[in-house]
């Protein structure tokens, strides 16, 4: 074995340097400018008897957590749009967070948030509600004017019929757990209790009471998926009420009720992906009967 000199030995180590240095630069580059735009589209069948045949292959499209103004930005919204559009669906649900600090959006860049949300359409409805965000930066009412200006209904401790020739299901929405007023008495009562109810809930892990009420699809956004997750770790930044469920599908209480967990479009607090890309949902309705 050859002895190593001085000058191998400032070789090696130099080389071993920059590769350090090359891996964690290029590792945040990709987790800031590259994984954060990787949008996926998640696809997932919800199969129940309580669905009506009128319904099966209904087609749900949600999606959650855009925070505009922390890296997402107007260019990125058209691009969303532009991908929601190609996408086959009939109903559109927004469960909340449109923006970071609605106080830091100009009258400019709402306008121009109206004329992009407005292109969406849905033969059987645009709906939203309140995330943590919304409410936050005294946004409660300008999001509210925003979303309606283009075309979404507001659920508010609100329940409607979705109907469809002579079949129905029903679509509830809760004001945000943390900031809003959420009231579970409102929504549906035990007359509910033969239909296919869907629940859109910002926070995922509220879920722990919703189980109990008669709901068989909740859809949350908020946790982001954790942003950043590691092997062996998982999830590394989660909010409250966003640390328990953080991502994908679960089954709780007795009905069951399904709980679906979007990793949303947009990132907050760290501008940072990694290994938890960017997502919408499609839901297709399944009858089992």
């Amino acid at each position: 074995m050859s002895k190593m000199t001085r000058r191998s030995f400032l070789k090696k180590f130099t080389i071993g340097t920059l590769s350090t240095i090359g891996l964690a630069y290029g590792g945040y580059y990709y987790a800031r400018e590259i994984e954060p735009k990787w949008l996926n589209i998640v696809e997932k069948e919800i199969e129940s008897h309580r669905i009506p045949k009128g319904f099966h292959e209904f087609k749900i499209l949600q999606f959650t957590d855009v925070h505009l103004g922390f890296q997402f930005n107007q260019d990125d919204l058209n691009k969303l749009i532009n991908q929601i559009e190609k996408l086959t669906f009939d109903m559109i649900v927004f469960t909340g967070d449109l923006t970071d600090d609605p106080s830091l959006i100009t009258d400019e860049q709402f306008a121009e948030i109206i004329e992009e949300l407005s292109r969406l359409e849905a033969n059987y409805g645009k709906y939203w509600i309140y995330g943590n965000h919304d409410h936050g930066g005294y946004g409660t009412e300008t999001i509210k004017w925003v979303m309606e200006s283009s075309g979404f209904r507001l659920l508010k401790n609100e329940t409607v019929l979705i109907e469809k020739n002579l079949d129905a299901i029903s679509l509830s929405g809760l004001d945000d757990i943390m900031l809003g007023s959420p009231n579970l008495n409102e929504l549906i009562d035990d007359s509910y209790e033969h239909l296919f109810n869907i629940l859109l809930c910002h926070e995922p892990d509220f879920a722990d009471r919703t189980k109990d009420y008669p709901y068989d699809l909740q859809l949350s956004g908020h946790s982001h998926g954790g942003q950043i997750q590691f092997p062996f770790i998982g999830p590394i930044v989660t909010p409250a009420l966003g640390e328990k469920y953080v991502e994908g599908h679960f089954q709780l209480g007795n009905r069951p009720m399904n709980l679906m967990v979007s990793r949303g479009i947009g990132t907050t607090r760290l501008p940072f992906r990694f290994l938890c890309r960017p997502e919408i949902n499609l839901f297709t309705l399944k009858n089992l009967s």
